[in-house]
């Protein structure tokens, strides 16, 4: 497997993290293999929440009895949590025919030069379809329109939200964004927006294709209180006292929100009763999302690397209640938009533990200091070599009644991760 994944990573100069966006290559290969779909397909993008609402739709019809293929990315400690069924990883052997496979068929439509992500997309299907999943849910790795996971045409697709990310790649507003995430949309298909107030470029899209678009608060929405809430649709149909989502976070019920809108748009082919429902929006796995470790100090791990998913960590950070002290255990790409990242915790760090990534598009530490210093965010300054050792200090440093907040890229997650696993 180690090998395998090398082998992928030495043909583009940035690895895994490298970027070419384009349908061209995957659609050669997918050809050459043979790939047609034999199960409904939920296609979920979006700029924050395409996670979590896939870990919901996975848990949902994993509790129904389907036999449930799951496709995210990034991963945090192992390649293998992109590929799931059944919500649990495959293992080493059936990825590693996979890849065989799809390199023949690559080294067979004219050694296409595929990059790591569009490789394991295909390998991801081949996958599936030795194991005849009965519902496939994939999730854009960035974008949309020409993302690899767009080759397959979705029986439903979910743009989660419209936030500014991958600038450089999917232009400089929400407008430019918004358009080229609403690319997973098909005519006479279902297309679901849990963005309130999506830019026009995604609505009119979605109505110059003939898409069936559902957009949060206008088709579909839903309110409570702090102990359950009701989901509604325009037709009038009610799903009401319903548990808070089992993922913590304020934006959690928008991502459930706009799950349970697929699902409901979906019975028709894939049946699914209340009971599961309930059972799967409370019961989704996805480690890296305000997930809270149990024990003191409190450690908050949050996979939040862009402006909206730190004010939303923000907030969280700020209904959890009373701490002594706020120690940040941060390290970014230098690609993100760092000083409006960050602006979000002025005043609510009080040590910032700053960490190199040690990855080609991470952002140094100094980096990093310069722009909490200079946007006067509050609290006090190391660098650090690492995560690793970021976390190392926080926990040497913090009191039983300290909190400390491990945030800014999946690649600070899954280091602290690994040092929580081997002890810390």
């Amino acid at each position: 497997m180690e090998g395998w994944l090398a082998r992928l990573e030495s043909r583009h100069p940035l690895g895994q993290a490298g970027i070419e966006l384009g349908l061209e290559r995957v659609l050669r290969v997918k050809v050459a293999l043979g790939q047609q779909l034999w199960c409904p397909l939920i296609t979920v993008g979006g700029t924050n929440g395409k996670g979590s609402t896939c870990a919901y739709l996975e848990a949902i019809y994993a509790f129904a009895g389907y036999r449930v293929g799951c496709y995210t990315s990034p991963h945090l400690l192992a390649y293998n949590e992109r590929v799931r069924i059944d919500r649990a990883a495959v293992g080493d052997e059936e990825l590693c025919e996979a890849f065989a496979t799809v390199e023949a068929a690559r080294l067979a439509a004219g050694e296409v030069a595929l990059t790591y992500f569009e490789f394991g997309t295909l390998a991801a299907l081949e996958v599936f379809r030795a194991r005849q999943v009965e519902v496939l849910i994939l999730e854009v790795g960035l974008g949309g329109r020409l993302d690899a996971v767009n080759a397959y045409d979705p029986d439903c697709a979910v743009v989660t939200g419209i936030a500014l990310d991958h600038t450089d790649w999917l232009g400089p507003t929400r407008e430019s964004i918004a358009f080229e995430k609403a690319g997973i949309f098909r005519a006479d298909t279902p297309a679901l927006c849990a963005d309130p107030d999506p830019p026009s470029s995604l609505v009119e899209h979605a109505r110059a294709i003939g898409a069936d678009l559902h957009v949060l608060g206008r088709d579909f929405g839903y309110f409570g209180d702090q102990v359950q809430w009701t989901f509604w649709r325009r037709d009038g149909l009610r799903r009401g006292g319903l548990a808070n989502p089992g993922l913590r976070g304020a934006a959690q019920l928008r991502n459930a929100c706009v799950a349970l809108a697929a699902v409901e748009l979906l019975k028709p082919r894939l049946p699914v009763s209340m009971q599961t429902v309930r059972r799967g929006l409370i019961e989704p796995e996805l480690a890296g999302r305000f997930h809270v470790l149990p024990g003191r100090p409190a450690v908050v791990l949050d996979v939040a690397h862009n402006p909206q998913a730190f004010g939303e960590l923000a907030d969280n950070l700020g209904g959890m209640g009373f701490f002594a002290r706020t120690i940040a255990v941060v390290g970014m790409l230098a690609d993100k938009d760092i000083a409006g990242s960050l602006a979000p915790l002025a005043g609510k760090v009080d040590l910032w533990l700053l960490a190199d990534l040690g990855v080609p598009r991470g952002a140094s530490a100094s980096v990093l200091a310069a722009v909490v210093t200079g946007a006067s965010l509050g609290g006090s300054i190391e660098c650090l070599a690492s995560p690793a050792q970021a976390f190392a200090r926080a926990v040497k440093l913090a009191g039983e009644n300290d909190r400390i907040a491990v945030f800014g890229s999946f690649y600070t997650v899954a280091a602290v991760m690994r040092k929580i696993k081997d002890g810390r």
